[in-house]
């Protein structure tokens, strides 16, 4: 593994297209403070802007948490004000989490709580280790979720089951999550890399023009009217036509062939 960029709480390596971002706080259970966001935000627009990468893991340190929410001893003596520009700075990077244009996969192998599910709802692509745990605790420190959590959520699992976790406080397993539709897989903790290094080479077959419209498509869409999702849908469908990628992979299909896909 390789990367240029050095982090003081975060661990960022680059192997083939695939770029890993390691949240390095284990002694606090990879909680988030101001210096963390600020080198997400670093590692995440260099990934964003290497062509040489195609898509991401997030994952924390150590065998315990994922991210385990914000650093409370920060949240502690926060100020009104402190606390809005904090938020809207948590929130603006995981919007460019979710919005990269590239597939970020959440290998999430703990805890995940408050920031730290926030962190994963953002990503593409939510997989879980058996030992992993969800939740939205804020409400019993007295506020409520800062980074995207009363949104993401309920777009995510529903509106009700949304407000459960929201109101209660209360700690999910990764069996709960995964029947309530906040993760995409659970697996056994050994092969929780592996799975999402699979899951993101099985991506990187198909068109990265495609791949990134496809996300656009999603992602702008549920912020909008379905008629206007449609609307997006179509204009997106027609740019990809006009494609190189678009004549090699109907080409391929029909000459029965492997597609090789140029990103033009």
């Amino acid at each position: 593994m390789s990367s240029t960029l050095t982090l003081e709480n975060v661990l960022y390596d680059k192997k083939g297209a695939i770029a890993y971002v390691t949240v390095n706080r284990p002694s606090v259970l990879n909680a988030l403070n101001q210096k963390t966001w600020e080198n997400l935000r670093g590692a995440f627009e260099d990934v964003r802007d290497d062509i040489a990468i195609r898509g991401a893991i997030l994952t924390g340190a150590g065998n315990k948490a994922f991210i385990a929410g914000a650093d409370i001893s920060e949240v502690a003596t926060i100020t009104a004000v402190e606390a809005e520009k904090s938020s809207s700075y948590g929130q603006g990077v995981l919007n460019l989490i979710e919005n990269l244009g590239k597939p970020v996969i959440a290998a999430v192998n703990g805890f995940a709580l408050g920031g730290g599910c926030e962190a994963a709802m953002a990503c593409t692509i939510r997989v879980a280790a058996e030992n992993a745990k969800f939740g939205q605790p804020e409400v019993t420190l007295g506020i409520i979720p800062g980074g995207g959590g009363t949104q993401r959520l309920p777009r995510l699992v529903g509106k009700g089951r949304a407000l459960q976790l929201i109101l209660s406080g209360e700690m999910i397993n990764a069996q709960e999550a995964y029947r309530i539709g906040l993760v995409n897989e659970v697996v056994p903790v050994a092969d929780l890399i592996s799975r999402a290094e699979t899951i993101l080479n099985q991506i990187f077959k198909n068109a990265p023009i495609a791949l990134k419209y496809s996300l656009e498509a999603v992602n702008q869409g549920l912020e909008t009217s379905i008629s206007e999702g449609f609307s997006l849908e179509s204009s997106l469908f027609g740019i990809c036509a006009a494609t190189e990628d678009k004549k090699e992979g109907t080409q391929a299909f029909l000459q029965k062939r492997p597609a090789n896909f140029k990103g033009r």
